[in-house]
């Protein structure tokens, strides 16, 4: 018999809204703190990671992020040329990946023939006053992709705090696996028309649960 599926930890809320935004300007709020980091950090890595970059290299990165979006999320509140948050972190993780690949160039030169290369021979610029390239449309894709990744995954974990397990786990099953209905009916103790309707409803409010978090994310 195939035990219950544990889902991840859900966040407190799905939504990274104004008021979540504002809250942040408060470093003592550990709470919107938390739920932000759990909103964002698995995006964050994910990109850093499929840039190129080494876990530990993707790490860093991971919390260079975090710690700027710390130190300047009153200038995106208060500039609504910025546009969207999610624009503005994407722009805020490239950065900083470029600036880990610029590190691991100079401490490759630096091996190489040490004392020939410094940062004086590199000019270095706020990562808050560089503009992205608009190019750069590989990142940009990469970026999108591990978008729909992360929202289907924070719909999956709502959906999962308010299912009963078996009928999260029937869906799981028969709609993510791909398991025959008969086969699930059968290692689950279900009926097979039961299995049906179960998919069929949790199918439905996935997707709305998708297209709500598409627009509170964005």
């Amino acid at each position: 018999m195939i035990m219950p599926i544990d889902p991840a930890e859900p966040t407190h809320s799905a939504a990274t809204s104004a008021s979540l935004l504002f809250r942040l300007r408060d470093w003592r709020d550990t709470v919107s703190w938390g739920e932000f980091y759990r909103l964002y950090q698995k995006l964050v890595l994910s990109l850093a990671r499929r840039s190129g970059l080494t876990q530990t290299e993707a790490e860093d990165v991971t919390q260079d992020v975090f710690k700027r979006v710390a130190e300047t999320i009153h200038e995106f509140e208060s500039n609504p040329s910025r546009g969207s948050f999610r624009g503005w972190l994407m722009n805020l993780t490239r950065w900083r990946i470029a600036d880990k690949f610029r590190e691991r160039q100079r401490t490759t030169r630096l091996l190489a023939t040490p004392g020939a290369y410094s940062d004086s021979t590199e000019a270095h610029t706020a990562t808050i006053e560089r503009v992205p390239d608009p190019a750069d449309e590989t990142a940009e894709a990469v970026w999108e992709d591990e978008w729909r990744h992360h929202v289907l995954d924070a719909a999956l974990a709502r959906l999962a705090t308010r299912t009963p397990a078996r009928h999260y786990q029937a869906f799981e099953l028969c709609h993510r696996q791909g398991w025959p209905v008969l086969r699930v009916a059968r290692e689950l103790g279900l009926a097979a028309p039961t299995v049906y309707v179960i998919t069929h409803r949790l199918k439905k409010q996935l997707k709305a649960e998708v297209e709500k978090l598409e627009s509170q994310l964005s």
